[in-house]
Order: C-alpha cells, then structure tokens, then sequence
C-alpha cells in the first residue's frame, strides 16, 4: 500500500492525471474501471484539459465500478458525469466505452455487465482483470458500491451485482470485490475531512476495520495506491 498526500483537492486530481497518463503510456488496450464522485469529476476536468493531446485515447477502454439504476440521462448517473467532463472533450472511440444500462432491470443488467467483462478482459483464475481499478470512498467506509450493510456481496459469485443504497433504496450495479482485488493496480482517490476517520481506521487497519469494504481491498498481485488531501490524510498517525 502507498499513500500519496497533496494539498487539497485539485493538486489530488492533478497528481492522479500524471499518474494515468504514466501507466498508461506505451501499453495497448488499457482497461479502466471508473469511479463516479466529486474527486473524479475534476480528475475528468483535468485530464481533458492537459492530456487531450499527448494521450493515446484510442487505446483505453472505459468501464464503471458501479453506476446508479438510473438512466444515462440522469443527474444522477455517473456515466452523464464522465461524458461531460471527459468525453465531451476528447476523441474517445464509441466501441470504446462499455457503459453500464443503468435504465435497465438491475438484476439482468449485472449479469450482462460481468458477461461483458468476461468477454472483454484477460481472466486469471476465472475472473476478469481490469488494468486499473480507480475507487472513491464513502464516509461510511463503503468502496465502489458496496456498503457495509451488504458486506457479503464482496465475495459474491458473480462479478457484478446489485447493491441497494442504505439510506435511499437506490437500486445500483457494481462490481464484486474480487474483481477489484484481481486488477492489475487499485486507486484510491479520497478527498476531505469526512473521510478522515475512516482513512485512518483502514489504512492502519485499527479496531473494527474489518467492517469497512474499503478495507477489504487488497489487490492479490496488483499495486494499491491512495491519493489523499491533507483534509482526508488529517487523522492518520
């Protein structure tokens, strides 16, 4: 595990921009799994603005994590959020964005979804390996979407499933955490003092961390790496 501390949040986005366009220079057919969220929207902003034309967006494929049961049309939706801040803005090739239906029934969407993730990625033991696997955190500790009243979906059979927001009832899909835990890197982007608690808790793997899904991320063979504000970094030792 590395943690990386900026400043605030723009240096967090900026910080991360440089770290994609690294990882991603040289290689063909790059898979990304996205993250929605207000740290991402402006790492979209900024990769837009100052990797549109030293990338090779051709080669990077687009995928979610987890995406709302809402459609794409939505305020909501966290592939309308991507296409504003990033799409919009760039050349990315229409076959090269595997978007999740979220206007479609939850259950027959997520068996589509892993189906999609089968077909299209490398497998190692069975499951689909993404390249980089980019997640936020939710002041509850929860990661891609599953919270921690679902904790058991971690390691649910199918790649992708159905979690239900703890609070509204939103339907959502996601991702399982063995997905997560089989790709080749994992990142973190955490931003502000809400997370602070749980970042501390987690990252130092305190009493009563078990609980949290974003502890139980813990690539097999991949990097893990999280990128911080001093707001999120502010409770750690």
């Amino acid at each position: 595990m590395e943690l990386k501390i900026f400043d605030n949040k723009q240096k967090v986005a900026e910080a991360f921009s440089a770290y994609f366009a690294n990882v991603v220079k040289g290689e063909a057919d790059f898979h990304v799994a996205l993250s929605g969220g207000s740290t991402p929207k402006i790492v979209f902003d900024v990769l837009a603005e100052n990797f549109r034309d030293t990338m090779d967006w051709n080669e990077i494929h687009f995928y979610w994590g987890d995406e709302r049961c809402v459609p794409p049309t939505d305020d909501e939706s966290n592939y309308k959020m991507t296409v504003e801040h990033l799409f919009s803005k760039l050349s990315v090739p229409k076959e090269n964005i595997h978007r999740i239906l979220g206007e479609n029934d939850p259950k027959s969407e997520a068996l589509r979804y892993a189906n999609l993730l089968e077909i299209n990625l490398d497998r190692v033991e069975g499951i689909p390996q993404f390249d980089m696997v980019i997640l936020g955190m939710g002041d509850d500790g929860h990661t891609a979407s599953i919270f921690p009243h679902e904790i058991e979906l971690w390691n649910a059979e199918d790649h992708c499933v159905v979690a239900t927001h703890p609070d509204s009832g939103q339907k959502r899909v996601s991702i399982n955490g063995k997905v997560i835990n089989k790709a080749k890197t994992v990142v973190f982007l955490v931003t502000g003092q809400g997370k602070a608690e749980k970042v501390k808790t987690i990252t130092e793997k305190a009493e009563g961390f078990k609980q949290y899904p974003a502890s139980l991320v813990q690539p097999e063979s991949g990097d893990l790496v999280w990128f911080l504000d001093r707001d999120a970094a502010s409770s750690l030792s």
